[in-house]
Parts: structure tokens; sequence; C-alpha cells
């Protein structure tokens, strides 16, 4: 069994290969992170291309779903994106809070903010930053965020529990976050919860879809909703390098299901104490 930093340097030295690839090397496999298939579509990630904002080079094809299209920004806003990668998210974040507004991407894999910077720089954009830095303890202050969006990046991470409590404390009071991920309904097979490729594909490394609303809510988030939810198949030649043709079978015929979901929720206002005479009960 893996400690959490072990997982954490396996996501860490996959990713910065990650980097190096081309969007259609990572669309091809399973969030980028081997067992190609054979097959030509992207396993998770829906199309940016059309949003506001997107740009080619920052797009590594790595998400599972459009959670900035759903974060509800203003023009304005201070936005925090959660493993930002090579930016893809923040340009187009940085699309609706325009030149008045700020995002601030955090990803702990070097090449990746490095690469970010980098396309930041091309389209001259100055108002998005980049920052190296864990997300269970963000290089951020308290009450900064209007919103926090992710993509496909919480799986990743071995305690959820820590991120979603941190998002809590960077979010202001009455400010809110739109992040997809993986979840899980039913157990996976032993051998794709064990593989490491698959931790670092966002597969095994889910959690079920029960447990993570729960994470949330005992966060003290309110309003929690799902916009969006999509089932995740993965083609049986990227399958059959972790488990068996019988298993396969055994797996497609059980109730066993692979989700995205785009999940909201909010940091609850703080009311003031009231020191006036009647005001308290």
């Amino acid at each position: 069994m893996q400690t959490d930093n072990q997982l954490k340097e396996l996501v860490k030295e996959k990713y910065t290969e990650i980097a190096e690839q081309s969007r259609e090397q990572n669309a091809s496999s399973c969030c980028g992170a081997g067992g190609c298939s054979t097959e030509v579509y992207n396993l998770m990630a829906d199309d940016y291309t059309k949003l506001k904002g997107y740009n080619a080079d920052a797009d590594l094809g790595l998400g599972c779903g459009l959670p900035t299209e759903f974060a509800k920004i203003q023009k304005g806003n201070v936005v925090i994106d959660l493993g930002s990668g090579a930016g893809n998210d923040c340009f187009v974040a940085r699309a609706f809070i325009g030149e008045t507004g700020k995002v601030i991407g955090i990803d702990f894999t070097e090449k990746m903010v490095e690469k970010a910077r980098i396309n930041a720089e091309k389209l001259g954009y100055h108002n998005v930053e980049f920052r190296l830095g864990d997300i269970e303890k963000m290089p951020v202050t308290s009450d900064v965020a209007d919103v926090v969006v992710s993509n496909c990046v919480l799986n990743l991470v071995p305690n959820k529990f820590n991120v979603l409590k941190e998002i809590y404390r960077v979010l202001k009071p009455g400010g809110h976050f739109s992040i997809s991920d993986i979840v899980l309904e039913g157990e996976l097979p032993a051998q794709l919860k064990q593989a490491a490729e698959m931790y670092a594909g966002c597969v095994s490394g889910a959690i079920q879809k029960q447990v993570y609303m729960e994470l949330i809510s005992a966060n003290g988030f309110a309003n929690i909703t799902v916009q969006k939810e999509k089932v995740i198949t993965i083609p049986d030649d990227i399958l059959i390098n972790y488990i068996s043709k019988e298993e396969i079978d055994l797996f497609r015929n059980s109730e066993m299901g692979i989700y995205s979901v785009t999940v909201y929720a909010e940091k609850p206002l703080v009311k003031e104490a009231c020191c006036a005479p009647g005001c308290c009960n």
C-alpha cells in the first residue's frame, strides 16, 4: 500500500511527462496517464474549443468536464484554478473576469507551471498568475477567492478532505466552487485500484460519489448541486492491461459505474455579530 506522499510523487512524475506530450497523445489515454487506446476519442475530457478564452497551446486534453463554463464567474472576480496544468481553465476564466479580475492557477508540477507561464506571456495576460504549490496547502491567503474551479484533479489527491478544507479557507464568505471530478458507484476491480497508472489516470484514485458529496457537506459547504454528470467508459484495450477478458466481462455486466460529475457548492455568508440592545435573543 503506497503512502500519500508516494502517491503524490507518482502523480508529479507522471504529469511532468504529460507536460511534454501533445494533446493528441493525452486525448487517447486515461487523463494522459498512459495505456493508450486504439480507439480514437478522448476518454474523459469535454470539448473546450467553443468557449471564449480557449487556447489550444494550453489544452492538454486532461479534464473530465467543463467546470469553468458552469462556475458563474462574474466580471472582476478573483478565481482560483486547482491543478491548473498548462493554463486552459485559467484562460477561459479570464474571458469572464475581464481586465479587472484576477485568476490564480495552482499546480505542484514544475513543468506544468513553467508551461502555463509561457502561455500566459504569449497571450499578454497580466492578471493571470501561476503558482507552484500543493492544493492541500495552497499558497494563497484566506478569504481571497470569489470562485474556485478544478478539472479532474481532486481524484489525484489522496486526502480529499484536506483539499476541500483548503477550498473553504480560500473562498470569501458567499463564494462558491464548481469542480469536475471522477467518482464511482460500486467497487473497482482490485487490479485497477492497485495500478499506479490508473491512479495517475484519475480512475483508481476516485472515491464513491456518495462519500464525495458527504465530504463536501462535512466541510461546511451549502447549496451543493450536481451541475452535470456523464458516464465514463474505459475501452477494453486499456482494461486488458490490468484485468483479464473474463474480468472485463464481469466488470461490464456489473452495477459498477465510473462517472464524471461537475459539482457546485457555496461557502455560507458569515453573519456579523449583533450587539445593539434588543438585537440578540
